[in-house]
């Protein structure tokens, strides 16, 4: 096959998107060439490169030291590649484990096409019952939420947990942010028979969303004032888990303020700035709570030889399996020509319109 060329969706500068383009030769030895058919739009992510908030504008990760090297920044404009949420259809394969046609859910960012190396990428062959839209949940946004759970499966199970949800069933859960991730948390939830389940957003749209799958949406102020009235008694009142996936400090607050005592957040969301709201003297403090980060890189301590991204993708496919008919109707809220991209992103910052995922449409 000749050489095609590739489209990418970046950044160019604070506030304006555009088209970066390439060419791509044929696909190597044990390599799969990939034609895009839909990228999905991670906004609480994404938009911190359009609005120059992104924390390595402004520092360097030493990835060896496992800190931030501030005043040495790694990023700068243009930025010609985001994004992480694609489904794809193999054009040509010189590998043995997929064939012309296969339908593969991965990550490689808003681009028109890629070659992908199985050896290295995690590629997910998307069941023929699935709409292929919905691959832009496997590969990242599912992923993210199941590992969300592990984590507190392992806050109760240690590095003895046999079933995602395990230490969910039967116990109190507010997740916090009704957008993609807190979506994809709260349904894992719902399978695991959480005891109670409320998400929490300040938007009416989203909580309207969240409502059509059967689950009780509230704003925060609320979903704290039912934790400590309805859930447990006497001195023990709260919920046993938060999922905070809104990256606010004052969400975070809240979160740790709706925990019964010793209960934990388990924090999926990505903050820039500081976090002024957030009183780790006042409820942190006098309940003992725990604050876990949940970072898509990292599975549990002491889990990743169960529990890998492969595996956390298997997961998003059986949930998918039972509420992906649901899910495309009433979760994606946009689809958007991948041409119109650019223009669409600014509107989105302009004018920030209610959604809940945005989807680029590339191919058929």
């Amino acid at each position: 096959m000749p050489h095609r060329h590739i489209r990418s969706l970046g950044i160019e500068h604070e506030g304006r998107a555009y088209h970066f383009g390439y060419d791509e030769g044929p696909p190597g030895e044990g390599l799969v060439q990939l034609q895009t058919l839909y990228t999905g739009f991670s906004a609480g992510t994404e938009l911190t490169f359009m609005k120059h908030t992104n924390p390595y504008f402004f520092s360097r990760w030493n990835s060896e030291r496992g800190v931030f090297e501030q005043g040495e920044p790694s990023l700068h404009y243009p930025v010609p590649f985001l994004g992480y949420m694609e489904s794809a259809r193999v054009l040509e394969s010189r590998s043995s484990a997929f064939k012309a046609g296969d339908v593969l859910a991965t990550t490689f960012g808003h681009k028109t096409g890629h070659t992908a190396d199985p050896a290295h990428d995690v590629l997910v062959a998307m069941p023929p019952e699935l709409d292929p839209i919905l691959g832009i949940f496997v590969g990242q946004m599912g992923p993210i939420a199941a590992n969300g759970i592990l984590h507190a499966d392992a806050e109760i199970a240690g590095n003895q947990v046999q079933q995602l949800g395990q230490g969910i069933m039967g116990r109190h859960v507010i997740v916090s942010g009704a957008g993609t991730v807190g979506l994809m948390t709260a349904l894992f939830a719902q399978r695991a028979k959480a005891a109670g389940l409320i998400v929490a957003d300040p938007s009416p749209y989203r909580r309207r969303k969240i409502e059509a799958f059967g689950i009780l949406a509230m704003d925060e102020e609320q979903a704290l004032q039912h934790a400590k009235t309805q859930w447990h008694s006497g001195g023990e009142r709260g919920a046993d888990f938060v999922f905070q996936t809104r990256a606010h400090p004052a969400s975070l607050h809240t979160a740790l303020r709706s925990l019964r005592p010793q209960g934990t957040v388990i924090d999926l969301a990505f903050y820039q700035g500081g976090a002024d709201a957030l009183r780790l003297g006042e409820e942190f403090h006098h309940n003992g709570l725990t604050l876990r980060c949940a970072q898509i890189n990292r599975v549990p301590r002491g889990l990743d030889h169960q529990w890998d991204r492969r595996r956390l993708a298997g997961e998003t496919l059986d949930l998918l399996r039972s509420v992906g008919d649901f899910v495309r109707r009433e979760a994606i809220t946009h689809v958007v020509p991948f041409n119109d991209g650019p223009a669409f992103l600014a509107e989105l910052v302009e004018k920030r319109p209610d959604f809940l995922q945005i989807v680029f449409k590339v191919a058929d």
